[in-house]
């Protein structure tokens, strides 16, 4: 059987471009591929596949492109392509092929490497993480600081080329400068990091003494934070470009700021409320009166009423924080502790045994939880 033409192979016009091919055999190679086509149509599937890779090699080299536009099949090589049958050296050139094309696609995710212009293998640089401990009072309000971080910057000496001055890199000869290799192992051709330029696709004979052929000297730079009002514990920040430095003409990685929030003498952070304990004599909490409590923007003041118990909870509203995502401020609770008087005088110690008398006489009625607790402890002897 004839062999069709290879741009109706793949559905191209004679004038598309390397791009245009590639997006034509992409799509036929995820069409036709063995493990997408089982049963009865996998032997037409392999067919097809083959068809589409024999195109692909033909028209993505420039050289053999230009050989059959002018001579057709008889200008190219018989042996290329689907000429080959299924023993390991065409299973290999498949996996090859292949593996570019999914190598296209899903490289990025696989690192952040992609092809650059010149064919070399290009990196996304690495996030940094920055740890940033702020005060309760920095985190409510917002507040806009300093920090000093580790960046590159080109060497003054080779002008970033990494090369000794008066002399220049050279395209790495294992991988021709494209930064990959491809490893043949039985049936499968494996692609990875070229282990001589490290991915770079050339090599320096004689490294720049000031960098060491890095083509760049690591500094400190200083960035300009603003801390949003109402951040809480654990959140990121995100500032763009300034991590770590592509390779090749990559795109440098992000810097994450994670906020800690120092632990506060007074209050404790719960969300958007705020909770804190004030302490109150027991004269006070028996008689009941003003008591004056602090907030992050100040003072306010609570009503205690008569016989106010430990452990009773008043909520001040709007006296907590305005969170990132929140239309209003938090509340604020304060939890009252009554607090035992220690180091007695002998008239305070006699006033108090004279109160505590005269609670006795009244049946416990000014207790009410130690009355509560009695009655349980005579249940339990009944």
């Amino acid at each position: 059987m004839a062999k069709r033409d290879y741009y109706e192979v793949l559905g191209l016009a004679k004038n598309a471009s390397e791009e245009d091919i590639k997006k034509a055999y992409r799509k036929l190679a995820m069409k036709y591929h063995p493990d997408r086509n089982q049963g009865d149509d996998a032997k037409k599937a392999e067919e097809k596949f083959k068809e589409a890779k024999e195109a692909y090699e033909m028209l993505s080299d420039s050289q053999k492109r230009a050989a059959y536009d002018q001579y057709g099949h008889a200008g190219v090589d018989p042996n290329m392509g689907a000429g080959r049958g299924p023993g390991p050296e065409g299973f290999g050139g498949f996996a090859e092929a292949f593996g570019d094309i999914f190598g296209d696609l899903f490289g990025q995710a696989g690192g952040g490497a992609r092809r650059g212009p010149g064919g070399q293998q290009v990196y996304r640089g690495g996030d940094l993480s920055y740890t940033m401990e702020i005060t309760l009072e920095e985190a409510a309000n917002g507040k806009e600081t300093q920090i000093r971080i580790p960046s590159w910057e080109s060497c003054d000496t080779c002008h970033g080329s990494g090369a000794k001055p008066g002399t220049s890199p050279k395209t790495c000869p294992s991988c021709g400068g494209s930064g990959t290799v491809h490893l043949r192992q039985g049936f499968f051709s494996i692609q990875q990091t070229c282990p001589h330029c490290h991915g770079s696709g050339r090599i320096i004979p004689e490294p720049c003494p000031t960098c060491s052929g890095a083509g760049k000297l690591r500094k400190q730079k200083t960035l300009e934070v603003k801390i949003p009002a109402g951040i809480n514990e654990g959140m990121r920040i995100r500032s763009a470009g300034n991590g770590e430095p592509g390779t090749n003409g990559g795109p440098p990685g992000d810097l994450y700021i994670e906020i800690r929030i120092k632990p506060h003498e007074i209050f404790e952070r719960d969300g958007d409320d705020l909770h804190c304990s004030v302490p109150v004599g027991m004269t006070l909490a028996a008689l009941g009166g003003a008591v004056e409590v602090p907030t992050l923007g100040g003072k306010a003041e609570i009503e205690l009423p008569e016989g106010t118990q430990h452990g009773k909870t008043f909520r001040l509203r709007g006296k907590g924080v305005k969170g990132l995502r929140s239309s209003y401020p938090g509340d604020l609770y304060c939890h009252i502790a009554v607090e035992t008087p220690v180091k007695l005088t002998e008239h305070q110690r006699k006033l108090l045994k004279e109160l505590d008398e005269s609670f006795k006489k009244s049946g416990d009625r000014h207790s009410p939880n130690a009355k509560s607790f009695t009655d349980r402890i005579k249940d339990l002897f009944k």
